[in-house]
């Protein structure tokens, strides 16, 4: 039964870990911080704007391949301890 809980609480961690990182990147980089970006381009676009249109987005993709990498290597861990 620990074995079980220590699964689930490091799911959990790695969870709350990425949620922050990608609510940071979309609503902090996006909202709160984009008139300071604003000030730096990207590609001929505001980075604020870039950040709110699209880079929420690549941020969000790139979290779902690190969480399927992170996964993986705690199903191996777990799987090893039988």
């Amino acid at each position: 039964m620990n074995r079980v809980n220590n699964y689930w609480k490091t799911n959990l961690k790695y969870l709350v870990i990425l949620l922050i990182i990608w609510f940071t990147v979309s609503f902090g980089f996006g909202i709160l911080l984009a008139d300071s970006l604003n000030k730096i381009q990207m590609g001929g676009f505001k980075l604020g704007f870039w950040f709110a249109q699209q880079g929420a987005i690549y941020v969000f993709v790139i979290l779902i391949f690190v969480y399927i990498y992170l996964m993986n290597r705690l199903d191996q861990k777990f799987k090893n301890q039988k």
